[in-house]
């Protein structure tokens, strides 16, 4: 089983497709400067209508946060009811260790030596494991990679480094984003074999706005259900 993040959620309607489609995650940008940034109390009315009509279906709902202070993420987890928050900035370990067990590390590195790098100085607090060895999937990643981007922190649209993903990817339970497309999500699968796959850019049809076309075929290709 492939786990799906539809990211960059800003409004009910866009909420409901992915969660009638099939999404595990829906993720919300708690990150102003975001063309996809909404604000708590708007990304908690729609986490609360999502649960009061799909019930324990639900999926699980991720803050996606660059930066931010402990107390900020904290603050915005309750605020909101989110179930967990997803770090994209330079949080430390330390940071993410303050905030487990909600926390999971977005990684964007340039060289497979960062990444190697970066996943050993989170091992102390993302305790990975191999996916062939584990008695079952946990219920969230350990780390996210996307494509590096000098200045942009997500949602480009462009590719991660497949090198850099399968490593990670044997390690740990990876969630693979960065240029996934309804188009090339089994490939990307069938190449990487992550724990899940992140979209945002590629089912939208401007940015913050999704195509529901797009989402419904994203998530029947990403979970093997495409014909």
């Amino acid at each position: 089983m492939v786990y799906v993040k539809i990211c960059g959620i800003t409004n009910l309607e866009d909420a409901r497709c992915a969660a009638e489609a099939g999404a595990d995650f829906l993720g919300f940008v708690f990150y102003p400067p975001s063309p996809r940034y909404i604000a708590p109390p708007q990304a908690g009315d729609i986490i609360q209508t999502i649960r009061a009509e799909f019930g324990d279906a639900s999926p699980r709902c991720v803050g996606v946060f660059v930066d931010a202070s402990v107390n900020a993420v904290r603050a915005i987890i309750d605020a909101a009811g989110l179930d967990l928050a997803q770090l994209h900035g330079a949080e430390t370990p330390a940071e993410v260790a303050a905030l487990a067990p909600y926390a999971f590390k977005a990684l964007r590195p340039q060289t497979l030596t960062a990444a190697q790098e970066a996943m050993q100085n989170y091992l102390t607090v993302l305790p990975c494991s191999p996916p062939s060895t584990a008695d079952r999937l946990p219920s969230m990643p350990e780390l996210l990679v996307d494509a590096y981007h000098p200045r942009e922190k997500g949602g480009t649209g462009q590719t991660a480094d497949v090198t850099i993903a399968c490593w990670l990817a044997e390690r740990c339970h990876l969630l693979l984003a960065g240029g996934l497309t309804p188009e090339n999500v089994t490939d990307a699968i069938a190449q990487v074999k992550p724990w899940g796959v992140d979209v945002s850019s590629g089912v939208e049809v401007a940015k913050g706005e999704k195509d529901h076309t797009k989402v419904k075929k994203f998530l029947l290709a990403a979970k093997g259900r495409a014909h």
